[in-house]
């Protein structure tokens, strides 16, 4: 059985990615355009960490500047996680007015590779009702990435062209069917409580009997979530982590409790409202994560290593897809994929022993 083929677009430090490798994705190329997180995906490539492909391009630019042309083979699947400052109230939550909203770039990618399937990744930000328009003007979007947006043509304008040409499926080259989902980690066996939507979509040839995974953990479910406490209490004494700081304690700025998910982190490090990126210990007192706490929240494996400071390292860690998560979806998308190649094969089969038949009946 052949592999999986995935590219990656706004790699960051490689959570999304480390999540479809252990789906059983290899990864082809992987774009970043930060600095940062290239070096860490280069120190894991270099140091043989086994999830990342010694053989992936690592490409650090702008993903609209790539050159496709190197990709010799079809791609399966294109996973990324445009970034969210666009969308997030951190962020201004400007949505289309911010230079930042890369998901036109993530569209071109999809209508340039068209695989078989993608992933795409966002805050749940995207879908407040203040921006309910170009929410489905985005999955539209994706789900016709053929049929571009043309110069001096507003959104709203292209919008409107994208509803009316929804069923003229013979004006496409390529057609995506689209399920995006709202998630809670927690709910999937992060220690974070960490809620996302999360877009999955299917090229229209693929036959994908697929729907979102079932939450397995959580008051209701059969695994209660799992707590900071418990992805911290076995972590391995790191030589190379500084001595955890204190934080200031004050209304609002209250930390993580270790007996239940920590809140979101965040890429921010120090003034983060709330105090996401603080442990409030049974004492009271409140200290900030280390990188390989913030890492273990976050269910990135031990041996993946975050190169940079502790402020570097927090905000790589921050903007990260949690890893647990990322493998549940892409592992449902991998049987999904593997199921229409299976369906595909023995469709072959059966046609060939109907035409054997026929001929041999015509004898």
């Amino acid at each position: 059985m052949k592999d999986l083929t995935a590219v990656e677009t706004f790699a960051g430090a490689g959570g999304l990615m480390l999540g479809t490798a252990l789906a059983g994705f290899r990864h082809i190329a992987a774009i970043e355009w930060e600095r940062n997180c290239c070096a860490t995906i280069r120190r894991n490539q270099k140091a043989r960490y086994p999830l990342v492909d010694p053989s992936m391009r690592i490409i650090e630019g702008d993903v609209r500047d790539v050159d496709w042309s190197f990709i010799d083979c079809p791609v399966d699947l294109l996973a990324g996680g445009p970034p969210c400052q666009p969308f997030s109230i951190g962020g201004l939550a400007r949505g289309d007015a911010d230079a930042r909203d890369m998901f036109p770039a993530f569209t071109h990618v999809l209508d340039v590779l068209r695989p078989r399937a993608f992933i795409c990744e966002n805050v749940k930000g995207l879908t407040r009702q203040s921006f309910h328009s170009y929410y489905e003007y985005i999955l539209l979007r994706l789900q016709h990435p053929s049929l571009v947006r043309v110069k001096d043509e507003t959104w709203e304008a292209h919008m409107a062209r994208l509803s009316r040409d929804h069923t003229s499926a013979d004006r496409e080259a390529v057609r995506y069917e689209v399920i995006p989902t709202v998630v809670d980690a927690a709910d999937y066996g992060v220690p974070q409580h960490r809620h996302r939507v999360i877009i999955v979509g299917f090229r229209s040839d693929v036959e994908a009997r697929w729907s979102f995974p079932l939450p397995t953990h959580g008051p209701s479910r059969a695994l209660p979530w799992r707590t900071l406490g418990e992805a911290l209490e076995d972590l391995p004494d790191m030589n190379n982590e500084p001595r955890p700081r204190a934080a200031k304690a004050y209304p609002g700025h209250t930390g993580s409790s270790l007996d239940a998910p920590s809140k979101t982190i965040k890429a921010g490090v120090h003034g983060v409202p709330g105090g996401e990126n603080t442990v409030r210990l049974p004492d009271g007192s409140l200290r900030y994560m280390t990188v390989r706490e913030g890492a273990r929240a976050q269910s990135f494996p031990d041996g993946y290593e975050i190169t940079g400071s502790w402020t570097e390292g927090m905000r790589q860690i921050g903007n990260a897809v949690p890893v647990e998560l990322a493998r549940v979806v892409a592992s449902s998308v991998a049987v999904a994929l593997r199921e229409d190649e299976a369906m595909r094969e023995l469709g072959v089969e059966l046609d060939s022993a109907l035409s054997e038949k026929f001929q041999g009946a015509l004898r």
